[in-house]
């Protein structure tokens, strides 16, 4: 996949602070912002990252090459935030002082250290994202389930990438068409009933929604391999298309049973859960 399309937001922890990250040139690419926060405790770290450039004109200078904008995603949708990797992440460090600089540091390195081990053996971030899983308390069948969406998923963006899809917008687009047949709602609308607003949704799927999303997805990959379809407009008719076969099969299923595929269950902390859905 092209680097633009391939960037996938996570979420580090760096003494309670959250900090996001994204995959670039196969590195871990950090959000600026994020990490001034976590070193300075500041309500306002843009501001405080404007004064440090003004104080240390070197870096200044040198900004354009530490500072990349990268789609990340945000609780208002994918956004470009200026990221930069370990390396550009130190020279930062430089000038914030900060008694939480050479923790940072360690901590830095060996996320750096883990990349570059999944790099080398790619089942470790399986095996990583099956650990968290279980930590979380998801069901041993449940993790299962949502390792084979997150397999199903890498094939369907590997194929548009082939098939001259290229920016992190139009996958958002060609996703929420496939989700629009499959449930005749946008992810956006099936994030609302679950309550849930930064969480990623198909975390919180039942198994009966990670079935449909996962045959919507499957389809339109197997539509893809089969017409090579070219271009955004017509991989975007053959979502549609792909997705539709896995609504059909969610409607026939639901008037068989007369109960609604689509449910407000999540995984959020109980109390967390009951607050989102009272709102």
């Amino acid at each position: 996949m092209s680097q633009e399309v391939a960037q996938t937001t996570k979420i580090a922890i760096f003494r309670n602070r959250k900090i996001r990250k994204t995959i670039h040139k196969n590195e871990w690419w950090f959000v600026i912002v994020d990490v001034v926060a976590a070193l300075t405790d500041s309500i306002q770290p843009d501001g405080y990252i404007k004064d440090m450039r003004r104080r240390d004109p070197e870096l200044s200078k040198g900004w354009g090459q530490i500072a990349i904008p990268l789609s990340v995603q945000t609780s208002g949708g994918m956004q470009k935030l200026n990221c930069a990797n370990t390396e550009g992440i130190f020279r930062i460090i430089q000038s914030i002082p900060s008694p939480k600089a050479e923790p940072f540091k360690r901590w830095l390195a060996r996320i750096g250290y883990e990349r570059v081990q999944e790099i080398e053996d790619p089942e470790l971030a399986q095996k990583r994202a099956r650990a968290l899983y279980k930590l979380k308390g998801y069901p041993e069948d449940w993790i299962e389930r949502r390792m084979r969406s997150i397999a199903i998923r890498e094939e369907l963006t590997d194929e548009w990438q082939k098939h001259g899809v290229e920016l992190a917008k139009e996958y958002e687009i060609l996703t929420a068409e496939i989700s629009r047949a499959t449930f005749g709602m946008t992810p956006s609308e099936h994030k609302k009933i679950k309550g849930l607003k930064r969480e990623n949704l198909r975390d919180h799927m039942s198994d009966l929604e990670l079935l449909f999303s996962q045959l919507g997805e499957a389809a339109t990959t197997e539509i893809t391999k089969t017409e090579h379809p070219h271009g955004f407009e017509r991989n975007k008719r053959v979502s549609r298309r792909g997705g539709k076969i896995a609504g059909d099969a969610r409607s026939n299923l639901e008037k068989e049973t007369g109960r609604k595929v689509i449910t407000s269950q999540n995984y959020l902390p109980k109390k967390q859960s009951e607050k989102l859905l009272k709102k």
